[in-house]
């Protein structure tokens, strides 16, 4: 009898060892989920803002979906969830907030267009109408309907007359870090991303600087989406997104005010 007790015992222990190791903690469980459709230009310094954040409010559970912010404008519009939109461009942010599906909005960061060459290019440059030299092949931009580095740079061949003569070497990316991945790999001789976007890689170097009168002021609009089933925390993140301490690591990543 007494062995059977034991046995029942050291049973009773083990299936509630078990459990507690399958099912999350009571701290994890109330854990807020808080969905960020953001630009792919904002990754570097969204993942370290993410660690900061997270640190502070142990509650939070930073989610970020990265893409163009096109995409990302229609994933919204389409009923997707979300609960922070972070744009790479007003035409997508004013978009939403002209449909109400945007509340509280500010422009928090500026950026700087940049055409950039494999690291180990021969390719010098002075103007983008170098571009239509014969030796220049293949030329990267976002697609210019729904990637915002890519209608900068539409804009930008377009004001220096090179845009429809240059049609053939243009090839198309999803978002700016696909523009980034193709320049990097050798893909193309050339491709037009953010300044901050050059600055992650090694494996490209920036070929010319694009001055911001040939095309739109690039702004980074960030706002919180009505539909969001966390305001309280949504507004929160929102909100320390434009304090001095986030602002100082979109610095250090190349971004302006």
């Amino acid at each position: 009898m007494k062995k059977t007790t034991a046995y029942a015992l050291s049973l009773a222990l083990l299936t509630a060892a078990l459990t507690l190791q399958v099912q999350p903690s009571a701290a994890a469980a109330k854990k807020t989920e808080l969905l960020v459709s953001a630009a792919a230009s904002l990754k570097d310094s969204l993942d370290v803002i993410e660690k900061t954040y997270e640190k502070k409010h142990p509650d939070i559970d930073l989610v970020f979906n990265y893409g163009s912010s096109g995409t990302l404008q229609k994933q919204i519009e389409q009923g997707a969830p979300a609960d922070i939109f972070f744009s790479a461009g007003r035409k997508q942010m004013d978009t939403l907030v002209k449909e109400s599906l945007i509340g509280d909005h500010a422009t928090l960061l500026k950026n700087v267009l940049v055409m950039v060459v494999p690291a180990n290019s021969k390719f010098t440059f002075t103007t983008v109408k170098e571009l239509t030299n014969k030796s220049i092949k293949k030329i990267a931009v976002g697609q210019p309907e729904s990637v915002p580095a890519g209608q900068y740079a539409k804009e930008t061949l377009t004001t220096r007359n090179v845009w429809n003569p240059l049609q053939s070497k243009l090839v198309y990316a999803k978002d700016v870090r696909q523009v980034l991945t193709y320049v990097e790999t050798g893909n193309v001789d050339a491709g037009f991303v953010y300044k901050t976007d050059a600055l992650t890689s090694s494996k490209v170097k920036i070929a010319l600087k694009i001055t911001d009168d040939v095309h739109s002021p690039i702004l980074y609009p960030a706002g919180v989406v009505k539909e969001t089933k966390h305001a309280a925390e949504a507004k929160a993140f929102y909100a320390y997104l434009q304090t001095n301490e986030a602002n100082a690591v979109f610095v250090k990543f190349g971004f302006k005010n």
